[in-house]
């Protein structure tokens, strides 16, 4: 008779640096709602950090765990969905809300599917289109918010008319891969219960 494999360990670096994301998310929110600009710009790339830097460490010292695999994109999703939805009101950010309802709606279908493949008992992480759709997503946050910081600075309009058509383009190749990542996903999922 084997012996049952010894529960996966909750707090180690890997689920430290994702959970902590949390707390740098609620701050963020709390800056954008301040229109506190370069403190919120400062605060998402610290949290932007964490999650290369839990990735790194899972994958060079271990331990990769289900807890780590699930927890990483929930508290990914909690601040960019987070951060997109704060946003929305703010003059000049270029988020309209159609734009944010797409990538809340990819982010909750994703998870729902991500749930039953893993409680299938197969593994079900992020690829390289889930990790592009990731990066640009952050690109565009980071770009808002430096933009607006910029904008309350004296002398900084050609920076910005530099600045606002590449955050356009920006936001809309996210789209495109935040759409494309989903239908991806979905299909995937769909060959790997069927």
């Amino acid at each position: 008779m084997s012996t049952p494999a010894p529960p996966e360990p909750l707090l180690n670096v890997p689920n430290l640096l994702s959970f902590a994301r949390i707390p740098l998310a609620v701050v963020l929110f709390a800056c954008i709602v301040y229109e506190l600009w370069l403190p919120a710009l400062l605060v998402f790339l610290v949290a932007t950090a964490t999650d290369w830097l839990d990735g790194w460490w899972a994958r060079k010292y271990g331990p990769l765990t289900l807890v780590g695999r699930n927890l990483d994109p929930l508290a990914d999703k909690v601040l960019v969905c987070g951060a997109f939805i704060y946003l929305i009101p703010v003059p000049q950010a270029g988020v309209l809300p159609w734009m944010v309802t797409v990538v809340v709606c990819r982010e909750l279908i994703v998870t729902g599917i991500r749930g039953m493949v893993e409680a299938a008992g197969k593994k079900f992480g992020a690829d390289w289109f889930g990790k592009l759709k990731m990066g640009l997503q952050c690109a565009v946050l980071i770009g808002a918010l430096l933009i607006r910081w910029l904008a309350t600075l004296a002398g900084t309009a050609d920076v910005l008319a530099f600045l606002e058509p590449v955050q356009l383009v920006l936001l809309w190749l996210m789209l495109a891969a935040t759409i494309g990542s989903g239908l991806q996903y979905t299909v995937k999922a769909a060959r790997l219960l069927g």
